[in-house]
């Protein structure tokens, strides 16, 4: 064999894991080595560059103008085509195959614009972006369009011969229309369409000025906290809270600072709420909470603040004796400096955790390497599914990084599911959120008679693996592992005809039902014992040390989640009725009503809110699904976390349906009993006890 050919083997049969850690018990799964490994940079010198997920044109930035040119193309056929035709199946799929086309570039371009380090793409990128959603908005209200879709729906003889899914989506697809102000005058469209346009280019504005850092001059603090914070000159830059810090000035300092009012961005949010509000009296809507919350379980703007605030008097002693605790231990350790401040809570309470059950993050995290909680995954799947997660090597200029990891997800019976490229590791200008992204959708392709597999993207931030150990996760990490690795199993096990409700495209107050549901399964020892070994011993984390963990949590929940109620409160006074006042002043209105630690003055938390963006009206979603989740598992999985028949009935009633079933019929087809959620008052009620009655 000759040296080059020599050089291509060892390119392609060993790709860039070149070593692993040796543990002495027991050897690595495939899976768990790809993760355990110290990437190397690939040689690439003999491969083509397949371009980005594949795409071959996303080789270079200037690839998304060409994709982009190409998807506009193909939905000036499409729209042709649906309006051309006679009413009947062939029209709901052909609105499917337009929207398809759509996504795939804009879906792709969103995760793009925000993870790739080459600035040239994220530029690319995010102009590909305000294209394609400039289109869509149009396309929202084109009357031909929609008129091609009414005529279906109008059709009785026709719309009934339909199968449910399909049904379902030309429900959907219409509801689009409505929200988006079809029934209104030419000239009133036209005005929707250019709020639909400001709102994508203030979105994006907030959405980066919400991560940017903010600096003050190194004279300004104490030299010996300067450590702390990266420098710039002469200047400090402070770009988060650092909560977790035991030093009381770090964290004061940190959060006057980071949350210390940018008056640009302040203008860009008021701009943006009076835009959401305009646009939803334009169409209809009381608010811009009641058009967001038309199509959740919710439905109203009423029935949140009702569970928000039945949430908080249930919650309200047990918060003050939380609150009360906090303050116990920072006068125990800082009793000259005894005020408890919103800073404070997040320290003091895992001060208060490790006191009490010796849950110090270093003592479990030998026992949660990255490769054996991706096994532990593994296995889980494979349990309660019959599905595997297996490592491949992408081709040259798949990932955009050395150190993402590409998974294909393959089923036992029905073969290859998909591919989830994970994007672990922090690197600079990379966001700290733990997020999921869809970029691709499942569905069933008419024209090709295949199923086009879906894609998606978790990324984390965590901390590389060294030359003696592996990445090692705190048991909060390895938490949102999971968490995020149960919204892109949604996306894998989810095969819907349509890619309209593939996966994770369903009711946002349902959609962290299934990643909140696995944050369960981290903290069972019958799941955790599967894969939790000390990476260099081989020796399983002890149940007594999981069993104190789990017990840790109860302590100061209450707390935890008050903060979470005032969160989302807030997110509904924003969106609701206009109010003659500023931001801040609502925000130190609900920080009093829905939290009780005082207002710092001279700060602005609500720039920092970037799930305004996301979550608009719906942050409460976090706390409805966590109570959903609570119910499928007491229901479903308590007795047996790995049972088979309870995995494959979760994913028949549940995941494989998408945002193709309403949510309260899923819920019920797992076993639960919740219609008298639609109720408010009941359904804040069973919430709680749900939710609660294993915490407090």
């Amino acid at each position: 064999m000759s040296a080059c050919k020599r050089l291509l083997y060892i390119v392609k049969h060993r790709g860039i894991w070149p070593s692993i850690w040796r543990r002495n018990v027991t050897t690595w799964s495939p899976v768990g080595a790809a993760f355990n490994a110290k990437p190397h940079r690939r040689l690439e010198l003999f491969e083509k560059n397949v371009g980005l997920f594949g795409v071959p044109e996303l080789s270079s930035p200037a690839g998304f103008e060409v994709t982009t040119k190409r998807a506009l193309k193909d939905t000036q056929e499409l729209v042709d085509k649906v309006c051309s035709s006679p009413p009947g199946a062939v029209t709901v799929e052909t609105f499917d195959q337009l929207s398809d086309g759509l996504c795939k570039v804009a879906d792709l371009a969103d995760f793009v614009k925000v993870a790739h380090p080459d600035p040239s793409f994220r530029e690319a990128a995010e102009k590909t972006c305000i294209e394609i959603g400039t289109v869509v908005e149009k396309l929202n209200t084109n009357v031909d369009l929609c008129r091609s879709l009414k005529n279906l729906l109008d059709n009785k003889d026709v719309f009934a011969q339909l199968d449910p899914e399909t049904r379902k989506v030309a429900e959907l697809f219409m509801f689009d229309f409505a929200i988006s102000g079809i029934h209104l005058d030419e000239k009133l469209r036209k005005e929707a369409v250019k709020l639909h346009v400001k709102l994508l280019d203030l979105n994006n504005e907030f959405l980066m000025g919400s991560h940017l850092p903010n600096r003050i001059a190194k004279s300004a603090i104490p030299e010996y906290i300067h450590c702390h914070f990266a420098t710039e000159g002469s200047f400090i830059q402070i770009g988060g809270l650092h909560a977790e810090s035991s030093n009381d000035l770090v964290r004061e300092v940190a959060y006057r600072i980071f949350l210390y009012p940018n008056a640009d961005l302040m203008e860009c949010l008021e701009e943006l709420l009076k835009c959401r509000n305009k646009l939803a009296k334009l169409v209809g809507y009381e608010s811009y909470a009641h058009r967001a919350l038309q199509g959740t379980m919710a439905k109203t703007p009423e029935t949140v603040m009702n569970f928000l605030q039945l949430l908080t008097d249930k919650l309200s002693e047990r918060t003050a004796i939380d609150f009360e605790m906090i303050k116990d231990m920072k006068t125990k350790l800082n009793p000259l400096n005894a005020e408890l401040m919103p800073w404070d809570p997040p320290y003091f309470s895992g001060v208060l955790r490790a006191e009490r059950y010796n849950i110090e993050p270093s003592l479990y995290s030998p026992y949660f390497s990255l490769g054996s909680c991706m096994e532990g995954l593994n296995s889980l799947f494979t349990k309660l599914y019959g599905v595997s997660i297996m490592s491949e090597h992408p081709s040259a200029g798949e990932v955009w990084n050395d150190d993402v990891r590409k998974l294909a997800v393959v089923h036992e019976t029905e073969g290859l599911l998909g591919y989830i490229y994970c994007d672990f590791f922090h690197r600079a200008n990379k966001p700290h959120q733990d997020c999921h992204f869809t970029i691709r959708g499942g569905r069933q392709c008419q024209e090709s008679g295949q199923y086009q597999l879906p894609v998606v993207v978790l990324m984390l931030s965590l901390p590389h693996p060294t030359k003696s150990a592996p990445t090692l996760l705190t048991p909060s990490m390895m938490e949102n592992l999971f968490h995020e690795m149960g919204h892109a199993m949604h996306s894998m096990l989810g095969r819907t005809r349509y890619q309209h409700i593939t996966g994770t495209r369903c009711a946002t107050d349902f959609a962290e039902v299934p990643s909140i549901l696995m944050e369960y399964f981290a903290t069972d020892y019958r799941v955790v014992n599967q894969f939790a070994r000390h990476y260099q011993t081989g020796q399983p984390l002890p149940q007594s040390m999981v069993a104190r963990l789990c017990e840790s949590k109860k302590v100061c929940g209450a707390a935890d989640t008050q903060l979470q109620i005032f969160y989302s409160a807030l997110d509904q006074m924003y969106h609701g009725k206009p109010q003659n006042r500023s931001t801040t002043d609502i925000l130190k209105d609900m920080q009093h009503k829905f939290y009780g630690l005082p207002y710092t003055p001279n700060t602005a938390w609500q720039l920092r809110f970037s799930h305004l963006i996301g979550y608009g009206a719906k942050y409460y979603s976090y706390l409805m699904s966590r109570a959903v989740a609570s119910m499928v598992w007491k229901q479903c999985f308590v007795q047996d976390p790995l049972n088979r028949d309870m995995g494959e009935r979760y994913r028949r009633e549940m995941l494989a349906h998408g945002g193709g079933k309403e949510p309260m019929l899923m819920v019920e087809g797992s076993g639960t009993s919740v219609l008298d959620c639609l109720v408010p008052e009941p359904f804040a009620r069973i919430q709680y006890l749900s939710w609660h009655e294993e915490s407090f």
